[in-house]
């Protein structure tokens, strides 16, 4: 029942990541920058410590008691994460949900199975795997196969891409992706495959707040056989800061340059209504933090939850991909290729998982 619940969680949670562009397509009249950061406000200001309030009694104690070398690797690694996820509006921007998503959740799930394991090969840190693990075991090589697969697929996805710009025209392409452009569309997706990667490392870092969380509510619930429920809700408060950071000094910076800021005052768009389909984009960008959070606590294992959730992802982005039309026009040759790539990054989204399992 563990497991079914946690497969059910990071499945809301991957629906939730793979939709939360959707209400931004609805914003009219607005530079990106001017949506982004409304967006970006909600997502990594407002709703992560309501629901750290909502979750987990005196949630401020617990960060003010909390080193300060936990709470600045978490921060830093937020900070990175926060690049990432600024590219990822820029890769989907030009490249669409379809592809946007499966080229960049494809780098960021091999990243976020290797690095870790390449970095605690040089510091040996007890329960962690280390590379040289991955490449003498059974569970360690099934990993890497996946991996290598993984970037097969992106491959794959990538040639679909420089085959839909090649048989349609400029006007076509753009029907349904407006700023269609492969090449910035796929070195920005790289960029922020790498980088979003960089979440689960907070996460990871943070975790002596989600103890103490899971601590103190097990004192409050003697006999509790289960791990709390909310307990990473903490955590995102101090590594959406780090998000926050990079994306507020990016689109400020791009306000001024464009003088966008004027956005918010020009009547001739429709300012309460885009400001309500980007705090809708942005609320539902950290849903899916919230259920992945509650998908770990249920299956127990990081690595296999990251894994899983960047499936459920790249499933979603899909479908969306399909019912707004971005593949509509395409020759069956490059229809047959994006569902080969597609089909390719599942695949080895599932041996990761697999080879995780194994351990």
């Amino acid at each position: 029942m563990q497991v079914i619940l946690g497969i059910f969680f990071h499945f809301i949670g991957g629906f939730a990541s793979g939709s939360f562009y959707v209400p931004y397509k609805k914003v009219k009249g607005w530079a990106w920058e001017s949506y982004w950061i409304i967006g970006g406000l909600f997502s990594w200001l407002i709703i992560p410590p309501l629901a750290a309030w909502l979750t987990i009694p005196n949630f401020g104690d617990i960060i003010a008691q909390t080193g300060a070398s936990t709470l600045a690797w978490t921060f830093m690694w937020g900070l990175l994460w926060g690049i990432g996820g600024l590219t990822y509006g820029l890769g989907i921007r030009y490249l669409g949900m379809s592809l946007g998503n499966s080229v960049l959740l494809g780098i960021t799930s091999a990243f976020g199975a290797l690095i870790p394991a390449i970095y605690y090969n040089f510091v040996p840190t007890d329960g962690k795997t280390t590379f040289h693990e991955l490449i003498t075991t059974s569970w360690g090589r099934v990993v890497l196969i996946g991996t290598a697969i993984c970037l097969i697929g992106i491959y794959i996805c990538g040639r679909a891409g420089v085959l839909k710009e090649r048989e349609m025209p400029e006007e076509k392409r753009k029907e349904s992706i407006k700023e269609f452009n492969l090449s910035k569309g796929l070195i920005v997706c790289i960029v922020s495959g790498v980088l979003s990667a960089c979440f689960n490392y907070g996460i990871e870092a943070g975790t002596p707040m989600a103890e103490k969380a899971n601590e103190l509510w097990k004192a409050a619930h003697p006999g509790a056989l289960t791990e709390f429920l909310y307990q990473n809700n903490v955590i995102y408060v101090v590594l959406l800061w780090g998000g926050l950071t990079t994306n507020l000094v990016w689109c400020l910076f791009l306000s001024l340059r464009n003088k966008s800021y004027k956005d918010f005052t020009d009547e001739s768009t429709p300012i309460a209504r885009n400001f309500l389909f980007a705090a809708m984009a942005g609320t539902i960008w950290f849903l899916q933090f919230f259920f992945y959070g509650m998908g770990e606590s249920k299956l127990g294992n990081g690595a296999s939850s990251w894994i899983l959730h960047m499936a459920f992802i790249i499933l979603v982005a899909n479908m969306w991909g399909i019912l707004l039309k971005e593949w509509k026009g395409v020759s069956k040759k490059t229809a047959t290729t994006i569902t080969a790539g597609i089909v390719a990054i599942l695949l080895s989204v599932i041996l990761v998982g697999i080879g995780n399992s194994m351990k």
